[in-house]
């Protein structure tokens, strides 16, 4: 069956970057073998040892495109003011004047391949179809891998013109020809100069950027969240997401092996995540991708185990070392390096030398199917009814490990207020502060004021909504030391996170929210005193947050939800209160 729509658009970009060919996926395995037999020819992908990781491949970032595009992310709406403080704003006719002609003639000599990828199961009324244009095969691998690529988007797309459209172009790694600019009106993603995984297949802006900005429209939310399913000693499972920024720990959360015995948690979603009210007035959570994509290399502690990553196959890692032995290698993967490694830029390196072995943002990507904890509900049609939503990121001071919202209103200002320091590996400056609303702030593509408008609607159409909380890891002494051990230990968190959402335990009421009376910290090198920091609620200090809060709010200007302006000035009132 021919699309019309599809073919004039892919006759369209090939007229103005002038491939040597167009080449529609099918997502075959033997399309996919071909591609990787010349990506290892031409030096691209390195195979690994079978032995220690059964097909997977390396591949080396050039050392200028090693972490996300942040300044350079634009959104091209009709007005500045739809685009929101919070993003940069492109105007279309300047895109149009100053972008566009950067990929002109840009496939000279390459192959244009044309990928049609399908979001959420094909089973599901939710599942939506992409299509990307692309002169890069690795993308056209890492899409096969993320998502449903292939035949089975065709066939769900038919004759309908209803899809997003990516264009992306590797062009040059040159910083001043790289940028992602986003056009939420016409469902449209430009990428150029890049071959950053999550820059390059625009699977993330397309979910998080451009199905967000339609989202509400449709009754649903887009979010950067991953989801776990928690089961307990006794069998009980509940539905947990947690939305943190980039490297802050939430893939790890949801695929963590819980220290605890008889503690169970399985993947569900990875950092996309379609939000929906549905049976029995709860909100549900929907996987759109097939795949996985985490960070490896940015812990100070070993994470292989936690992750799942050393028991994974089939997949892509990219900028972590290469042993002797033609296995991965990265800093704290719970092995020592050996003799004899060569690093990320495929130079000499050993233990003494003073620089990474690993980039911080070393990444490994596979199929959902190929990790050893997915849960059976990863491709679940309907999604999964949430009982708790986890908000948090990297702060070494103030925030407690745990405190729990009063209501879904303090929920949302909570989330939207949420600050974070930047994590290792992102192109942001270390140990400065930025407001980062849901983990939101480098995907939505409209007015952050207009997000939180939707939020706070989700609200009254919930019967039994779930439980808000915010944690934070990261909690760290004066030597920079954490102080909560973390990882598999983190299932004592969750421990409590099921015991309010199951009414069984009560918490002392603070200022900022419901924080532990104390956690099972039973085995833990961890004491009374430590525990006593962690869950500390200092409120002074949190007077001086809440007036951070208020400069931020105040950019959103009228746009911003009253009910937000209520919940500031409420946390104000209790603070105050707290020091008289």
């Amino acid at each position: 069956m021919r699309n019309e729509r599809l073919e004039a658009w892919v006759s369209l970009v090939a007229a103005h970057t002038c491939p040597s060919r167009i080449h529609w996926c099918d997502g075959s395995d033997a399309e996919l073998a071909d591609l990787r037999e010349r990506l290892q020819a031409d030096g691209t992908l390195i195979r690994l040892n079978d032995d220690a990781f059964p097909g997977c491949f390396l591949h080396r970032s050039h050392p200028n495109d090693a972490v996300p595009i942040e300044q350079r992310r634009f959104v091209s709406t009709a007005s500045e003011q739809d685009a929101g403080p919070t993003n940069h704003w492109l105007a279309e006719d300047e895109a149009y004047r100053h972008v566009w002609p950067w990929f002109s003639k840009a496939m000279i000599g390459r192959t244009l391949y044309v990928v049609p990828y399908l979001l959420v199961s094909p089973r599901s009324k939710y599942a939506q179809v992409g299509v990307q244009l692309t002169d890069s095969p690795l993308v056209v691998l890492l899409l096969a891998m993320l998502t449903r690529m292939g035949r089975v988007a065709l066939q769900h797309l038919g004759r309908s013109g209803d899809f997003a459209r990516g264009l992306h172009c590797l062009v040059t790694c040159d910083p001043e020809q790289r940028c992602l600019v986003r056009f939420p009106a016409t469902q449209t993603c430009w990428s150029i100069g890049t071959a950053y995984p999550k820059d390059a297949t625009l699977l993330e802006s397309h979910v998080l950027s451009l199905v967000s900005s339609l989202a509400p429209e449709e009754g649903y939310l887009a979010e950067h969240m991953s989801v776990a399913r928690v089961t307990n000693p006794e069998g009980t499972a509940h539905y947990v997401a947690a939305a943190f920024p980039s490297g802050c720990g939430k893939t790890l959360l949801a695929t963590l092996t819980p220290s605890v015995p008889g503690w169970a948690v399985e993947l569900v979603a990875d950092g996309l995540c379609l939000l929906r009210v549905g049976k029995e007035g709860r909100l549900w959570a929907l996987n759109p991708a097939a795949g996985s994509d985490r960070m490896v290399g940015e812990s100070k502690r070993p994470v292989a185990s936690a992750s799942g990553v050393s028991r994974a196959r089939d997949g892509l890692f990219t900028n972590v070392a290469l042993r002797r032995d033609g296995s991965a290698w990265w800093e704290n993967c719970g092995e020592p390096a050996g003799e004899g490694v060569l690093d990320w830029q495929a130079l000499p390196w050993s233990p003494g030398s003073h620089r990474s072995a690993a980039h911080p943002n070393a990444r490994f990507i596979a199929a959902g199917h190929h990790y050893p904890n997915a849960s059976g509900f990863f491709d679940e049609a309907e999604g999964v009814p949430l009982s708790a939503i986890l908000f948090g990121g990297r702060r070494p001071e103030l925030v407690p490990l745990i405190f729990e919202a009063t209501s879904w209103e303090h929920g949302v200002y909570v989330a939207a207020t949420s600050r974070s320091e930047a994590a290792p590996g992102s192109a942001r400056a270390a140990g400065l502060l930025r407001n980062d609303p849901m983990a939101m702030l480098p995907f939505c593509s409209y007015n952050m004021a207009d997000y939180f408008s939707h939020w706070l609607r989700l609200g009254p159409q919930l019967y039994r909504p779930p439980r808000i909380f915010h944690v934070n890891w990261f909690r760290a002494d004066a030597r920079g030391r954490l102080l909560w051990p973390g990882f598999a230990e983190n299932i004592r968190v969750l421990e409590w996170v099921f015991e309010r959402v199951e009414r069984r335990i009560d918490a002392r009421r603070t200022p900022i929210g419901f924080v532990p009376h104390a956690l099972d910290t039973r085995g833990l090198d961890l004491d009374a005193d430590t525990l006593e920091r962690l869950l500390q609620v200092d409120v002074r200090g949190w007077l001086q947050e809440a007036e951070a809060n208020q400069s931020f709010l105040s950019i959103f200007e009228q746009r911003l939800p009253r009910a937000l302006l209520r919940e500031q000035q409420a946390l104000v009132r209790r603070l105050l209160a707290a020091t008289n």
